[in-house]
């Protein structure tokens, strides 16, 4: 039968799909924050004037923040889903992305800091009663069409154009289960696999345990994402508005002005089969930073995941792990970055640098199952990333992004030894 788009969750399947999609969507969103973040000059060997250096920092700081809610958002997605009784959900599709996974409003890239990528953010954070332009960031790639046909069993693709319209309708899911199955039925999930502010220092971040309380977490999402239930201008896409303005102020007044490093659209050390459009890195020293920087994200992701679905951890094990996945961000992402926007693509791309690919290759970002062997594994990973990244300081030792990343990793595995032993 084909009909129009469903627009209304029908079963607990229905609801686990949406908020499955939701995670990727705030996962996406968090890796192409973090990348035009990463492009922005911010350094004093830069090249920029005082008062453009304070405005591209300012706007990272911005950036910063944005991202930092992503994550809020994507715990809280998580707490959704596993109240529920679902599994957490962190993984998502490798950079770019057409309308392959998602509707065709949708399109994800990894973009320079530029006026058609802060456009792009303004788009994707609006409002519902907002209307905005997306620029083409895929260069002619046309959207995959999205079924049409809806199934009697299986969970279906539910029409939205907003990610605020995307939440709305997964609170009309939970209020519409609560109120056919029963809070008590269709709240499973145990609450200690909740995070909530007692980890991740979020104040935000509640546990998700009722009807209440998973209205009061997508609440947050909105608002503090479109502010379509808020105050919009202290939103993600209030604040999104106001760099972009003042961007183009400073273009207008200074055509020369250009306050992102010449970094590549979509930087890849290899090509992935669930995306088009890649831009390869030929470099091979950046290749190896590339794949470390992925590596580490990938076992940042592994321990996150493990939180939502742990099984005989303690507090203490919950807050180690925890802290020691939000350490690894400052220590190893930021300056392995940082570093990435440095480094030369190649021959193909001349005068262009990459940057953070957020590649996940493997697709390892489903849960360890077991305890002991989970934490072992863990710690076996972040030795090697320690080792690797003292072999790429010898390479180039005039990197001291370098000596900090290696660091970092040795100092998130003795962090973890305790709960080991």
């Amino acid at each position: 039968m084909t009909s129009a788009m469903p627009t209304r969750v029908e079963s607990r399947d229905d609801l686990i799909f949406l908020l499955a999609l939701a995670c990727e969507i705030e996962h996406v969103l968090l890796c192409e924050y973090l990348f035009a973040g990463f492009s922005l000059k911010t350094a004093d060997d830069d090249g920029l004037i005082p008062e453009q250096l304070t405005a591209t920092r300012r706007w990272q700081q911005v950036i910063w923040e944005v991202a930092a809610q992503e994550m809020l958002h994507l715990a809280l997605a998580n707490n959704l889903l596993t109240a529920i009784g679902a599994a957490p959900h962190f993984r998502r599709p490798n950079f770019p992305q057409s309308g392959r996974y998602y509707p065709n409003d949708f399109r994800f890239s990894l973009t320079r800091f530029d006026a058609a990528t802060m456009q792009h953010f303004v788009y994707i954070e609006r409002p519902e009663q907002m209307h905005e332009d997306d620029p083409d960031l895929f260069g002619g790639v046309p959207p995959l069409p999205m079924p049409r046909v809806i199934n009697e069993v299986g969970p279906d693709v539910i029409s939205f154009e907003t990610i605020g319209e995307l939440y709305r309708v997964i609170e009309d899911g939970f209020r519409t289960l609560a109120a056919r199955l029963g809070e008590a039925t269709l709240f499973i999930g145990p609450p200690a696999a909740q995070a909530t502010e007692r980890y991740f220092r979020f104040p935000e971040l509640i546990a998700v345990t009722d009807l209440a309380s998973a209205v009061q977490a997508i609440e947050a999402i909105v608002e503090q994402g479109e502010g379509v239930r808020g105050d919009w201008q202290n939103a993600h896409y209030g604040r999104f508005l106001a760099v972009y303005h003042e961007f183009r102020v400073m273009t207008a007044a200074d055509p020369s002005f250009d306050p992102a490093r010449p970094v590549q659209s979509n930087p890849s050390s290899r090509m992935a089969p669930d995306s088009t459009g890649l831009s390869l890195i030929e470099d091979p020293f950046t290749i190896k930073v590339s794949d470390y920087f992925n590596a580490a994200y990938d076992l940042l992701v592994q321990m996150l995941a493990r939180f939502f679905a742990h099984t005989e951890e303690s507090d203490d094990d919950l807050t180690t792990l925890v802290q020691t996945a939000i350490d690894g961000m400052f220590s190893v992402i930021l300056p392995l970055g940082e570093l990435l926007t440095r480094l030369p693509m190649g021959p193909s791309h001349p005068g262009k640098s990459a940057g953070p690919a957020f590649g996940i290759y493997r697709q390892t970002a489903d849960v360890l199952p077991h305890r002991r062997a989970a934490w072992l594994l863990f710690h076996e990973r972040l030795a090697e990333l320690a080792a690797f990244g003292n072999r790429l300081r010898a390479e180039r030792p005039t990197a001291p992004q370098l000596m900090a990343a290696a660091d970092g990793f040795r100092a998130m595995a003795a962090r973890l030894e305790p709960s080991i032993a």
